[in-house]
């Protein structure tokens, strides 16, 4: 783990890169690279008398705000932090009549990361009118679409009418798909592969795979010139090799034609897709190896040789390309394309009408369902260590921390939306990497030039230096590297000339550890570790007390087990602070009634409260002006007798005045209540304001009485409705009683086929 140290002449220098595991807090290390390495916090003292003879110059690795404290000077302290250059920012264009449309920015930025520490920039994206689209319409020729090949026929102009509402620059596209070429997706007998048509008379084409029929144009009469050529076709099975036809319209660029602007692809079918695996029923074994294997007329030649692609490969094809794909698909498959389209990134799904009348605004409104939707990602995996998060801002919401990539929908056109790019590396890479961000659906990107800061440039270095023993070492971020020969933290030692420098580094008759095991043993003295100091390393600079989980409470020197405290704080742990803010309140320490101490108020006895402003024994405000209150509005109470000479309040009464929480509520002499309001002026004059005895006396004598009536008419109230309420069960109860006699009546006199009833006596001895 430390750097090498080349001697003197040598033509190469090693660097030791750590991976980073960082810890909560800076450790020492030491050299100047490693200790920027380890953690954020760290930084470096290059100051050449900062490490005292017996410390070790791992010494030098601490926090900024340590080894200021600790005397260096700030100027001679190696902090490196993260930088970012913006290299290329074109500004954003508000519509397509510029020449060059730029839609995202910046374009290029160049970042620099220290291990640990996060780099964060802004992303502006505003969708510009106008911008240009490729359409490539992807038909399924399978038999059972055969209404639908009539009608898209017809519909080349109009399609290419709608985009050019949308877009001053359209172009549009051709190819079809049944499946592959082999049993038992299609029939191979002869007959059945000249005509697939299930009714001998209608005429149809052999079956293919994929076939690309017209490259992207911008003439509508082309487009339906060569659609109209088309056949319809069939097969054997109710899915369609789709995937197939999807994977070579994206991946032959060249043959379709597609340019760098917004890339749609329409799928339209009735039908269910095969995908990965599906393929080794007719012997297509080999995994689809994603590239273009088109002939002169179009035709994928190798569908019988590699499988269909898989869903993720699909999915990760069409993000490369930036192609969106349109799902346009009947209702009883809608479902089934939904759940593709969640894991094919900007996708859509629209439902198609069985005879694909629907198609051109079905398009138009999945365009304007993509573009409304911005997502900026990273379009590779990320190096190693380096992390990378999103903030979106789109106006109305904001999201934070993701990880995928940014989101905003329902932009509209020059809607400005801005992404937070966060992005963090935790170890030192090989060197310079690139991250590429792009809007899915735009033909921009902006590039990231990655590297990170993980050596020291310390402008100091010197070969033979002086302070290092008049020449004898190399002088590099204040530390010395000794030539052979030498050795010592200044290469004062010459090897040659040392005698037994082991039985310097022990106490005498001592055979334990060199140093105490703290340190090495150099030129016969004992150069300690970071964490021990003294002559034989005896002290141990980690054994102080600690506060809240930290050495000496985070504010002093652990010293040979002892805290050294900060100018600001006192205490064996460094604990107690000795400013005065925490107790002092309108200008008065503890309220004149305590001390602080660790700037905490220490109540004298009979104090209390956070600042000693609250006596146990003492009077609130209320009781001290009572007396004088009663006796200067009333001529009552105890100071009736010498109120003039013992109160000095004055005192007005009022002959009404609203009574709220802040008034003081009292009983005079003759039981009856009074209130009062107490006003103090700067010089400290207490005025005392006394509603009259008679008002107060007249309100809660009303009070009183209303409450009275209150309870008395509501528990007669109480008393009426239940007895009403009985009554009334009573006379309900009574009338079903009569009822009932009644009915009974009518079984012994009014009914014809009323018998008494009689008693059979038989005697058994009698009858025998």
């Amino acid at each position: 783990m430390y750097a090498w140290c080349p001697s003197l002449g040598s033509g190469s220098t090693w660097i030791m890169f750590i991976s980073a595991s960082f810890s909560d807090s800076c450790s020492p290390h030491p050299s100047c690279d490693e200790c920027i390495q380890s953690h954020p916090t760290c930084a470096w003292c290059k100051q050449l008398d900062f490490v005292q003879w017996g410390e070790s110059d791992a010494g030098r690795c601490a926090s900024r705000q340590e080894l200021e404290s600790r005397g260096c000077h700030p100027s001679e302290i190696m902090d490196l932090h993260g930088k970012q250059h913006i290299l290329e920012n074109r500004p954003l264009s508000n519509s397509t009549q510029q020449q060059t449309i730029t839609q995202l920015a910046p374009q290029k930025i160049a970042l620099q990361l220290r291990p640990g520490e996060e780099q964060s920039f802004t992303v502006n994206f505003k969708r510009a009118e106008g911008y240009p689209v490729d359409l490539y319409y992807l038909m399924d020729l399978s038999y059972s679409m055969k209404d639908d090949l009539e009608n898209i026929k017809k519909l080349g102009s109009d399609l290419l009418a709608a985009l050019r509402n949308i877009t001053t620059s359209a172009k549009i596209g051709f190819g079809s798909f049944i499946d592959k070429t082999v049993l038992p997706y299609v029939s191979t007998a002869p007959s059945k592969w000249q005509n697939p048509c299930p009714h001998v008379k209608e005429s149809c084409q052999s079956p293919f795979s994929y076939q690309h029929v017209l490259p992207l144009t911008d003439n509508a009469s082309e487009f339906e010139s060569r659609v109209s050529q088309q056949r319809i076709s069939g097969n054997l099975d109710d899915a369609e090799g789709g995937f197939d036809a999807i994977m070579q319209a994206a991946i032959c660029k060249e043959q379709i034609g597609w340019r760098d602007v917004t890339k749609l692809l329409v799928f339209t079918s009735d039908g269910a897709f095969h995908m990965a695996g599906d393929g080794k029923l007719g012997g297509a074994y080999m995994p689809n190896d994603g590239h273009c294997h088109l002939d002169a007329n179009g035709l994928y030649t190798k569908n019988h040789l590699y499988d269909y692609p898989s869903v993720g490969h699909l999915a990760e094809v069409l993000s490369e390309s930036n192609i969106q794909p349109i799902f346009a698909v009947t209702g009883s498959r809608l479902p089934m394309y939904e759940e593709l389209s969640k894991l094919i990134p900007k996708s859509v799904v629209g439902e198609l009408k069985e005879d694909s009348s629907n198609i051109v605004q079905l398009i138009v409104d999945s365009y304007n369902s993509l573009s409304s939707t911005v997502n900026l990602e990273h379009t590779s995996d990320l190096p190693p260590g380096v992390s990378i998060a999103y903030d979106s801002h789109c106006g109305d919401s904001e999201t934070y921390g993701h990880t995928e990539g940014g989101e905003c929908f329902g932009v509209h056109i020059n809607q400005l939306v801005q992404f937070t790019v966060r992005i963090k590396a935790t170890t030192c890479l090989p060197g310079p990497q690139e991250i590429v961000l792009r809007v899915l659906g735009v033909g921009e990107e902006l590039q990231v030039e990655l590297e990170t800061a993980c050596e020291c440039q310390c402008g100091d270095t010197q070969l033979y230096a002086d302070h290092c023993s008049g020449g004898y070492g190399n002088l590099t971020c204040g530390v010395c590297c000794c030539q052979d020969g030498h050795v010592g933290r200044l290469c004062e030692c010459n090897q040659e000339e040392l005698v037994d420098p082991e039985a310097m580094c022990r106490d005498v008759n001592d055979t334990g550890p060199l140093c105490s095991g703290k340190g090495q043993c150099v030129c016969g003295k004992c150069q300690c570790h970071a964490t021990a100091s003294g002559p034989l390393c005896k002290c141990d600079n980690t054994a102080c007390e600690r506060h809240n989980g930290q050495l000496c409470g985070g504010n002093g020197q652990c010293r040979c087990g002892n805290c050294e405290c900060d100018g600001n704080h006192t205490g064996s742990t460094c604990d107690c602070s000795l400013d005065t803010s925490g107790c002092t309140w309108d200008g008065t320490v503890c309220s004149g009634h305590g001390r602080c101490i660790c700037n905490r108020c220490q109540c004298d006895t009979g104090w209390f409260d956070s600042h000693c402003s609250r006596c146990a024994n003492c009077q609130t405000p209320c009781e001290e002006h009572r007396v004088c209150a009663e006796c200067k509005a009333f001529g009552t109470g105890l100071l009736s007798v010498d109120c003039s000479s013992t109160c000095n309040q004055t005192v007005r009464v009022l002959a009404a005045s609203t009574v709220n929480e802040k008034w003081c509520q009292a009983k005079a002499e003759d039981g009856s209540l009074f209130a009062f309001f107490i006003e103090k002026d700067e010089a400290g004059k207490v005025t005392l304001l006394v509603n009259s005895k008679s008002e107060n006396t007249k309100k809660t004598f009303q009070v009183a009485l209303g409450l009275a009536l209150g309870l008395v008419i509501l528990g007669l109230c109480i008393i009426v409705g239940y007895r009403v309420v009985v009554d009334v069960y009573d006379r309900r109860e009574f009338n079903r009683f009569e009822k009932e006699c009644q009915s009974a009546k009518w079984n012994e006199m009014s009914n014809p086929l009323f018998r008494s009833a009689t008693t059979t006596i038989m005697n058994p001895r009698y009858n025998n």
